[in-house]
């Protein structure tokens, strides 16, 4: 038992050094520079942008990207802070603060451990796929909006948290403009999506945020341009490792918080899995999910205690290790040392960033996030896919996420629940069946191509899944006919599950047709489907010869139970 638990929830740090040499080492080495790098100016605008100092984004990216490297069930996935996360986060600072916010990552990240532990990794990967885009588009939506006011340098009131209202004051507030810092944002943008062009190794955000830094630094001193925010205009950045923080946990923060924090845990652990299985689809190699969702647990129970915010795994910053050679989860923990490296000796360099820059990085992030062309293609699907995408897209933006997640898997329960029961079907014979074309003619000894019924007999099959909605089905089926046989043969053999509820129907079916003295045969019932049956009073109810393998033994009884009923009216006349 110990060994096959080490066996799941082994890290595939332990696997990967089995086979560690000096080559592996320089490509780990160079592609967790360079990622290291790549994430500072990240880490630091998903920290503004969620409402709280650059350094929590900075200390985040740090601390959980090692937790999630060094426990972690990929080989080449990066963890930190990412954009997903930001309009969360920013309302659970708005409403609670940052010890609301330290409670509800403390509490995602001991919920992201239990589903690890019980091997929930496979089952969150089915999210529907209208959910995921849904919100990762309303949440693109969202940022972008937050964006606005350092994109153009507009001087307003203190933002809302609405949607609605905060684009309001935007447009209230639009002529006062900074053309300055418009244009370092504008030039920005275009950094960004031009450098890929030249140079695929070196991202866009980097290249922007050094040259817009040393512009903006040259245009304040020597140009005597002012207006030009920058970070060390709006925060005091603190160049030193954080302290250890207490968390003041009570029963009704916990109480107050468990939505929020419900919502955390899900978000990280699709964003995280997904991007595990991109990076599988670039690698080759395959994933643990289990013990990807303890360990980005882990990192999220710990980060909070040092100032960190909640973290799951970035695709961006997963994608340039793996095109800068990264194979092994070393590229990851390096990529933590050399930000906190930077931090301890180059942090003071950061207050000189544009805060109009870091808002261009999170517009195409945001860009980048929407998925458009994916989102028109759903829209373009059936109207319940539809219906699915656009109320998850309108209550990400309008309400929140958790809200959002909450209604859309609902709605995504229901279409389901509805498809499949349009996908079982019940159908009546009488008189004869035709089982030329069927397996079980194949397997019987008996080689008729028909079989024929005794007068008063019916065969009722059911062809799909036997749940609570098609109980009900059935119900309406045998009420539609009205029939009133001796012998119900129902069919089962193209049923591969009974639910609780599909057996109690089946169950009061059976006693209601005991008292109507009309005898039930069950034919065609598989292995898996006898073993439901057996927690239930059918096989006392109907007996143990009337459930039978195949549908020539069913007919056979039937002709049995038909001869003994006239046997017995005719003793009777």
């Amino acid at each position: 038992m110990l060994t096959k638990f080490l066996r799941d929830f082994q890290p595939a740090l332990v696997q990967s050094l089995k086979t560690y040499n000096k080559e592996k080492f320089i490509a780990d080495l160079m592609a967790g520079l360079i990622v290291g790098v790549v994430a500072l100016p990240l880490a630091i605008a998903f920290g503004i942008a969620s409402g709280v100092t650059p350094e929590k984004g900075i200390y985040t990216a740090i601390i959980a990207g090692f937790i999630i490297s060094f426990l972690g069930g990929s080989t080449v996935q990066i963890g930190g802070p990412t954009g997903a996360f930001i309009v969360i986060v920013y309302g659970i600072v708005e409403q609670y603060g940052v010890h609301g916010l330290a409670i509800a990552t403390v509490l995602a990240g001991t919920m992201l451990v239990l589903m690890g532990f019980l091997k929930l990794g496979t089952v969150i990967k089915f999210i529907p796929y209208p959910i995921v885009v849904g919100f990762t588009s309303g949440i693109a939506l969202t940022i972008f909006s937050t964006q606005i006011k350092d994109f153009f340098g507009l001087s307003t009131p203190k933002l809302p948290s609405g949607f609605f209202e905060k684009w309001m004051i935007y447009l209230q507030h639009f002529d006062t403009v900074n053309w300055w810092a418009a244009l370092i944002a504008a030039v920005s943008v275009i950094l960004i999506v031009f450098t890929p062009k030249i140079s695929k190794k070196i991202p866009g955000s980097l290249v922007a945020i050094i040259i817009m830094t040393i512009a903006a630094y040259l245009m304040k001193t020597y140009g005597h341009i002012t207006g030009i925010e920058t970070i060390g205009d709006r925060f005091v950045i603190n160049s030193q490792l954080p302290e250890v923080n207490q968390i003041p946990f009570n029963l009704e923060s916990v109480r107050l918080l468990f939505p929020a924090a419900f919502t955390i845990a899900m978000l990280g652990a699709i964003e995280s899995l997904l991007s595990a299985i991109v990076a599988d689809g670039v690698t080759g190699k395959r994933h643990n999910s289990n013990m990807e969702l303890v360990a980005l647990g882990v990192a999220n129970i710990v980060s909070p205690f040092f100032g960190g915010i909640p973290a799951t795994g970035a695709i961006a910053r997963t994608m340039t290790n793996i095109n800068n050679g990264g194979r092994t989860p070393v590229a990851g923990i390096i990529h933590a040392f050399v930000l906190l490296l930077i931090v301890l000796f180059l942090g003071d360099l950061t207050r000189h960033i544009p805060m109009a820059c870091l808002a261009g990085v999170l517009v195409v992030v945001a860009y980048n996030m929407s998925e458009w062309r994916t989102f028109r293609s759903l829209a373009r699907q059936s109207r319940s896919t539809l219906a699915i995408l656009l109320t998850t897209f309108l209550l990400t933006v309008i309400f929140d996420l958790t809200i959002a997640i909450e209604v859309g898997l609902l709605l995504a329960i229901f279409a389901f629940l509805r498809r499949m029961n349009e996908s079982t079907r019940i159908s009546h014979t009488t008189g004869k069946i035709d089982i030329s074309q069927e397996m079980e003619s194949h397997s019987a000894d008996l080689k008729e191509e028909v079989l024929y019924l005794p007068h008063g007999v019916e065969v009722y099959e059911i062809d799909g899944p036997f749940f609570f909605g098609v109980a009900n089905k059935f119900d309406e089926k045998m009420r539609e006919i009205g029939d009133h046989p001796n012998i119900r043969i129902i069919r089962m053999r193209k049923v591969p599950f009974i639910d609780s509820t599909g057996l109690n129907n089946l169950e009061t079916l059976c006693l209601n047709s005991r008292k109507e003295k009309i005898h039930i045969i069950l034919s065609g019932v598989k292995e898996s489907i006898r073993e439901s049956l057996n927690l239930s009073k059918i096989p006392m109810i109907v007996g143990e010869e009337n459930i039978c393998s195949n549908i020539h033994i069913a007919v056979e009884r039937a002709k049995q139970i038909d001869d003994e009923l006239k046997k017995g009216r005719k003793l009777k006349t």
